[in-house]
Parts: structure tokens; C-alpha cells; sequence
């Protein structure tokens, strides 16, 4: 059996970070593991800089839900969930992504429901992420 794993962020949606950073007019959160290959320090100051500006997991889902797959533009693949419903009729696919359960319901749900492993937050009951939780060290490539 062949099964085809994929990222999620920029390869079927656009970068939550950023899209949350061009709607919130905070370009530190523009930084992405291109930026620091640390994802751990990568995580505290994206958590550091919501804090900062009292920003939670409602604002990031709010901008979440504005996330069209269908219609990401600078998408290398068009038709993101055309794509992964005509892959799945050959094959089985994983979606392994950096994301967080949390990030990953909605766009899963505009996807069609895809398979995908990915790490989680901690949410503090006033919606403050104080945290996150890795599903496993070096997640993608021990996945894969």
C-alpha cells in the first residue's frame, strides 16, 4: 500500500501565522520556521507576542475561518480539496503539519475531512494560549 503525506500550510492553505499577522497588523508573527528552525523558541515568542497584544485562540480561529482552501491564490495547487479528494480515490493520505488540532477542525472540515497528525495548545479557560504540546519530537520526519 502507498500512502502520500503532505504539509498543510503552504502547500494546501496559506500559513496561519501569517494570515493572522496580516489581519492583526503584527508582522512578528509573520515569522515561520524558514525564519527559526527552533520550533520551540519559535512557539514561546509567537506565544510571548499574543500575549503582549491580549490575543487568544478565538482571534486566530476567527482568522481560521476566513481560510478558503479553494480559493488560495498563490496555492502551487489550485483546488486544494479537488486535489486531496482525486489523490484519495487513488491512494491514502496523511496530512503532517506543525499546526494544532485547535487550527487544523475548520480547515479540515473545508477540506473534506483529510487525515492529519498534528501537535495541540494549551488554552487557558479565557481563551490565553499559555502553551502547546508536540505529538512527537520531530514530528514529520519520525511520521514520515
Amino acid at each position: 500500500m502507498n500512502i502520500v503525506c503532505l504539509d498543510l500550510e503552504g502547500v494546501l492553505v496559506p500559513e496561519i501565522w501569517i494570515a493572522f499577522a496580516e489581519e492583526t497588523g503584527i508582522p512578528e508573527l509573520k515569522r515561520t520556521t524558514r525564519d527559526e528552525p527552533d520550533y520551540d523558541k519559535l512557539m514561546n515568542y509567537r506565544i510571548n507576542i499574543l500575549k503582549e497584544h491580549g490575543l487568544g485562540l478565538k482571534e486566530i480561529q476567527e482568522t481560521i475561518a476566513k481560510i478558503d482552501p479553494m480559493l488560495f491564490r498563490s496555492d502551487p495547487m489550485p483546488g486544494a480539496k479537488e486535489f486531496l479528494d482525486e489523490l484519495r480515490e487513488i491512494t491514502q493520505v496523511i496530512i503532517i503539519s506543525d499546526t494544532f488540532t485547535q487550527f487544523a477542525g475548520p480547515l479540515m472540515k473545508k477540506l473534506g475531512y483529510p487525515t492529519i497528525f498534528c501537535n495541540s495548545l494549551e488554552v487557558a479557560e479565557d481563551g490565553e494560549i499559555t502553551g502547546f504540546k508536540m505529538r512527537i519530537e520531530n514530528s514529520k520526519l519520525t511520521t514520515v
